[in-house]
């Protein structure tokens, strides 16, 4: 598996995202992920599902340095009390000592940045988390936490697919050496009858979903986190590691509209702000 580095963090490059994988049942599915050679399981308070991924984790009987976790926390908890009480159930029902990467899943419109960054920093003091990070923040709400505030942010994770342009995001990111973590890396499963990523796949004798994940991949700073409940997509999507693109697939995939976001909730941050 690739890695990497940022902060105090090896980051597998394909991790396991568990986004609609509630209850019991994703114990089974991230215990299959694992097995198949998954290393970085992608988890949050809002997915009801932290009791699973921990209960997988413990299955597994893969060595919890040998792992990596990620979990986050609410919009809506983002106070630093609550903030804490949240980290304190999510760790609880993870069964674990410390997460390599927390995160805050959403930003919200009252946060008080400054409040809300010293206490994940607190966290990360305390040894419970290795390293604190964000999701969804639009620029200028990374300029404060990262420039201003001098965060120590270890990866930001938003939506990236072939259909989503984030060059301007990737520009800032890589010259503070901070990766980006792709989530909905297949677009919701657009990308897998895209007929543009369908003919490189062809070409390649591998799917449109393995051209996606190549795709991200053979960006600089990139990590992809796709989630697949059959073990047979989870192990597909693993061997896109080995998914070569050449001049030509970059060329094809660059020419795709890259204005499709479908993840846009009514608490979305303004994407446009500069």
């Amino acid at each position: 598996m690739k890695r990497l580095i940022s902060k105090s963090l090896t980051i597998p490059r394909l991790g396991f995202g568990t986004f609609r994988m509630p209850g019991d049942g994703c114990q089974a599915v991230v215990e299959s992920a694992i097995d198949v050679g998954y290393r970085h399981i992608d988890t949050a308070a809002m997915y009801d599902n932290e009791a699973s991924v921990g209960r997988a984790l413990v299955a597994s009987g893969i060595a919890r340095s040998e792992l990596f976790v990620t979990t986050k926390v609410w919009h809506d908890q983002l106070e630093p009390t609550a903030l804490l009480k949240s980290f304190d159930k999510s760790l609880l029902k993870l069964g674990l000592e410390y997460v390599d990467l927390y995160m805050v899943h959403w930003p919200s419109a009252s946060m008080d940045m400054a409040a809300l960054m010293k206490t994940l920093g607190s966290l990360r003091d305390s040894g419970r988390i290795r390293e604190l990070g964000v999701c969804n923040f639009n620029m200028p709400m990374l300029r404060t936490a990262i420039d201003e505030l001098g965060a120590s942010v270890a990866a930001v994770q938003v939506e990236y697919h072939p259909f989503l342009d984030q060059t301007r995001l990737l520009t800032f990111l890589r010259e503070r050496n901070i990766p980006l973590v792709a989530y909905a890396p297949l677009a919701q499963g657009r990308a897998a009858t895209d007929p543009t990523l369908m003919q490189i796949g062809a070409k390649h004798d591998v799917s449109a979903a393995q051209v996606a994940i190549a795709w991200l991949l053979d960006q600089d700073g990139v990590i992809a986190i796709p989630k697949a409940q059959r073990a047979e997509s989870q192990k597909a999507n693993l061997e896109a590691l080995a998914v070569k693109l050449d001049d030509e697939d970059r060329q094809a995939i660059a020419s795709l509209a890259k204005d499709q976001r479908f993840v846009q909730p009514p608490f979305a941050p303004d994407w446009d702000a500069k």
